[in-house]
């Protein structure tokens, strides 16, 4: 069963059982993901990692939501932008932890041969597909920089 399918199902179950928060933010993914099957010359399928890179940055706009709110002085939004994160973190891949990144990120290093900051590029080029849905980018981004430094 594909990761969208999960989705419907998990939708139908958050429906039935009453969830507000858990079938809104479901749908809102849903959503998200037809709109990425539509965008573009013609409808396709999105394949799960695709769905995954749509999951994520939809996590990462809850993210930025709740430190808006929070900057805003808007406690109670900023707490359903945390709990439409999580319901969406369900979805993803673990995270990376720091140590498995860091490792990950000179094992790229030695891979490419990067070295200063015009390196930068291919280690990230290196590193997109393995860390996809599984860390943020900025803060990779932030570790690959600090590393070629």
């Amino acid at each position: 069963m594909g990761l969208k399918e999960r989705l419907r199902q998990d939708l139908t179950e958050a429906i039935r059982s009453r969830d507000e928060i858990t079938s809104g933010t479901i749908r809102m993914v849903l959503t998200a993901i037809t709109n990425e099957e539509v965008s573009g010359k013609s409808a396709r399928e999105l394949s799960d990692a695709e769905v995954i890179t749509v999951l994520s940055r939809e996590a990462k706009k809850r993210r930025e939501a709740a430190e808006a709110f929070d900057a805003g002085a808007r406690p109670e939004k900023a707490t359903l932008e945390r709990a439409e994160g999580d319901v969406i973190a369900k979805y993803l891949p673990d995270q990376l932890s720091e140590e498995e990144l860091a490792k990950m990120i000179v094992d790229a290093i030695a891979e490419t041969g990067a070295s200063g900051p015009a390196g930068m590029g291919l280690v990230m080029k290196a590193l997109s597909p393995k860390i996809a849905g599984r860390a943020d980018g900025a803060t990779v981004s932030a570790v690959v920089k600090a590393a070629l430094a």
